[in-house]
């Protein structure tokens, strides 16, 4: 078991400036090759600026060498494994309507846009039931009246010095827009589904999601990101394990505008062989209300990157997180509060469930400013080993300059309590069922918070189902 808290702050880069790095050129050259295929579709739209955005993070990446646990901010995240694979860009792809439907969920039959391999499928794509006026769609089908509008926020808000958010900029093939007029409230869950096909060699796949809610304006999105397992292969005519090695680079930028409201779940559910590395960027305007359900459960390594930009006062931030883990998957959370102006509040819960010898990594920073007075920020990072070859590193932070503030933050580590398993048995609960009962407790808490009732019941059972399967005794 290795566990380390820290309060301290640090301004560690999350990549070097250098000459270059070959590895992150030839990547980047792969990511460029995708562009070239999806040329006719992106840049029928004459945004001004798309290419001009591509050329500065191209610009980026070929300054940069790939993040070491050298660097503060991936101390605890080792990319090396990433270098072992020559990732190729994913090729198009499609699926039956039989594989894909089981992965959608009842409450957006008409309001979901689906991505195989990082390409816009309709075929699978269903948009109705929404108010007028409400734009759900890639960027071929975009309204010509938001065209010149998508320059304001295609890529001003992403933290675009960071190396894999420059990498996804480069290469920007679509964007899945989710565009909320000015007082419009969408009743209707939207479904932003990415579906990662088996690949017979590793595959590297892009994707990119921009969020508009306009003053006065309410949505709840779901941003869901999983493999398909058990492709049937046409030529041989069996089913094929997905488990197979490809990389996911995503970033996602949200703007609030005045008294906007975003009710947003993440969730990546990737193959345990896969890389996964997020970026979520929210920017708030004046009491807008945003919260978080982030759910980490697949990838042999992921990376989280939430940052919150406050843009006036009284706003409001949730955010919610549940990484559950196991074998030897490793799941990095970094979030980042930057709090600018006064009478605003902030919670975060993020709770991590390790198992085997699985590694959980988790950086909660609130930056409080001196104007940012009367802020109300609450921070917590609460873990459950399950096996004593578990590891956790945890470094909540609190950064405050204002002097009238109720601020708070910790982290917990801890194992499943023999009080609690005992009780449970006396009442006739086996200790296997028992211990299960208690893993799905502790996740059960992030999970009713989803505001989608179908989504809580498939991950609650996905819960479930990994629970049973650990071997709580190694």
């Amino acid at each position: 078991m290795n566990i380390q808290v820290s309060p301290t702050v640090t301004n560690g880069s999350h990549g070097s400036v250098s000459g270059g790095d070959n590895y992150l050129i030839e990547l980047l050259q792969q990511c460029q090759k995708g562009v070239e295929i999806s040329h006719n579709v992106v840049e029928t739209l004459h945004v001004t600026s798309l290419q001009e955005i591509r050329d500065r993070a191209s610009s980026i990446i070929r300054q940069s060498t790939l993040p070491t646990t050298k660097i503060e901010e991936w101390r605890f995240t080792d990319l090396s494994a990433l270098k072992q694979f020559n990732f190729q860009v994913a090729a198009p792809t499609g699926l039956p309507a039989a594989l894909v439907t089981p992965l959608t969920f009842s409450e957006a039959a008409n309001s979901r846009l689906v991505f195989i391999n990082g390409v816009y499928t309709p075929e699978h794509s269903a948009i109705g039931d929404l108010p007028k006026g409400v734009v759900v769609s890639n960027l071929s089908g975009l309204p010509a009246e938001y065209r010149d509008r998508l320059d304001n926020y295609l890529a001003k808000s992403e933290g675009r010095e960071e190396i894999f958010t420059a990498l996804n900029t480069a290469g920007i093939m679509d964007v899945a827009v989710v565009w909320i007029p000015k007082n419009v409230v969408v009743e209707t869950p939207i479904h932003l589904l990415f579906i990662a096909n088996s690949f017979r060699t590793p595959t590297i796949q892009q994707l990119r999601c921009l969020v508009v809610a306009e003053t006065g304006s309410s949505v709840t999105l779901v941003e869901d990101y999983l493999n398909q397992f058990n492709i049937e292969d046409p030529e041989e005519g069996e089913a094929e394990v997905g488990e197979t090695v490809y990389f996911t680079n995503a970033v996602t930028e949200i703007w609030l505008g005045e008294n906007a409201q975003v009710r947003h779940t993440r969730v990546e559910r990737e193959s345990v062989e896969a890389f996964h590395i997020g970026k979520t960027a929210i920017t708030q305007a004046r009491d807008s209300r945003y919260t978080c359900n982030a759910i980490t459960l697949g990838a042999k390594l992921s990376r989280h990157n939430l940052e919150i930009f406050q843009t006036g006062e009284q706003t409001e931030t949730n955010l919610n997180g549940l990484t559950m883990i196991a074998g030897q998957q490793t799941a990095d959370t970094h979030s980042a509060i930057a709090l600018n102006y006064p009478y605003s509040m902030s919670r975060q819960l993020h709770k991590c469930i390790v198992a085997d010898k699985a590694h959980t990594v988790f950086n909660g920073r609130v930056f409080v400013a001196k104007a940012a007075q009367l802020t109300d920020a609450g921070q917590l990072n609460r873990n459950l080993l399950l096996s004593p070859k578990a590891r956790v590193d945890t470094k909540p932070q609190l950064e405050i300059i204002a002097d009238n503030v109720k601020c708070s933050h910790g982290a917990t580590v801890s194992q499943l309590e023999d009080d609690e398993i005992f009780y449970l048995q006396s009442r006739g609960i086996n200790a296997a069922d028992a211990q299960n009962l208690l893993v799905n407790a502790f996740a059960a808490e992030i999970i009713n918070q989803l505001p989608i009732p179908s989504l809580q019941q498939t991950l609650l059972k996905a819960v479930t189902r990994e629970a049973t399967t650990l071997n709580l005794a190694d």
